[in-house]
C-alpha cells in the first residue's frame, strides 16, 4: 500500500517504463526481422511468444538480483583486461547480434531466390530459438538499467509487465512497416550492427552515452521517412 499511494513509486514506474520501451526497440525490430522468415500464419504466434519470453526472462532475472549484482565481479584476466560475468555476456550479446544482423544484411542483399531459399528454411522452433538468444542479451541490458534506477522489487517487475504489454500492442505494427519497407529493415539491421558495436565496448568497460546512440537513430530515420514520403510523391506523379 505503501508504494501505491507514493508519489516518488509513480514517478520511478513511469521513468522506468518508459527507459524499458525505449530499450524494447531494438529487441522489437529483431524479433519482426526474424518472424518475418516465418510463413505468415505463424508470424503473430512467434511474435508474441518471443514477446512473452523476454518479459518472463527480465521477470526471472529480477528475482535473482543478488546473482546480477554478482556479475560484476571478476570472473578471469584476459591480457590485463579483468572481465566479469556481466562483461562476458555483454561481449557475447554484441557478438552474436554483429554476426547475425550481418547474415541477415547479406541474405537481404543476396535476392529474392536466395531469401525465399533461406525462409523455407526457417522454422518457428528455430526463430523462437534465436528470439531467445536475443532476448538474453536485451534483458539484462534492461534489468541492469532497472536495477541502477530503482530499489524496490515490485516496481521493477510491474514496469516490465507494463512495457512488455504496451510492445504487444505495437509490435505487429511495426513489423508489418519494417516488412513493407526494405530500406527500413536495412536501416534496422545496420542500428543492430552499431547496438552490437556498443555491447561490446560496454564488455570492455569503454561507457558510450547512450544517448549519441539514440539521437543518431532517432536522426537516421527522420531522413529515413523524409525519403519514403518524397518516393511515395514520386510513384503517384
Amino acid at each position: 500500500m505503501d508504494l501505491i499511494t507514493s508519489p516518488q513509486a509513480w514517478i520511478a514506474f513511469g521513468t522506468l517504463t518508459a527507459l524499458e520501451l525505449v530499450l524494447g526497440i531494438d529487441n522489437i525490430i529483431f524479433i519482426s526481422i526474424l518472424v518475418d522468415k516465418l510463413p505468415s500464419e505463424k508470424r503473430e504466434i512467434a511474435r508474441r511468444i518471443g514477446l512473452f519470453m523476454a518479459m518472463f526472462m527480465r521477470i526471472g532475472l529480477l528475482l535473482v538480483l543478488s546473482w546480477i549484482v554478482g556479475l560484476v565481479e571478476p570472473m578471469l584476466t584476459v591480457m590485463g583486461h579483468e572481465v566479469s560475468g556481466r562483461d562476458a555476456i555483454l561481449l557475447l550479446g554484441g557478438l552474436f547480434l554483429i554476426w547475425k544482423s550481418t547474415t541477415e544484411i547479406h541474405e537481404t542483399l543476396e535476392g529474392k531466390e536466395d531469401e525465399k531459399a533461406s525462409s523455407s528454411k526457417s522454422t518457428l522452433l528455430s526463430v523462437l530459438l534465436q528470439i531467445i538468444l536475443i532476448d538474453i542479451v536485451f534483458s539484462l541490458d534492461s534489468i541492469i538499467t532497472a536495477v541502477g534506477m530503482v530499489e524496490q522489487v515490485e516496481i521493477m517487475i510491474a514496469a516490465v509487465v507494463t512495457s512488455v504489454g504496451l510492445m504487444m500492442l505495437f509490435a505487429r505494427a511495426i513489423g508489418e512497416f519494417v516488412s513493407k519497407h526494405p530500406t527500413i529493415k536495412m536501416l534496422a539491421l545496420s542500428f543492430l550492427v552499431l547496438v552490437g558495436f556498443v555491447l561490446i565496448a560496454e564488455g570492455f568497460e569503454h561507457h558510450i552515452p547512450k544517448g549519441y546512440i539514440y539521437f543518431a537513430m532517432a536522426f537516421s530515420v527522420s531522413v529515413e521517412m523524409l525519403n519514403i514520403r518524397i518516393r511515395k510523391k514520386s510513384i503517384s506523379k
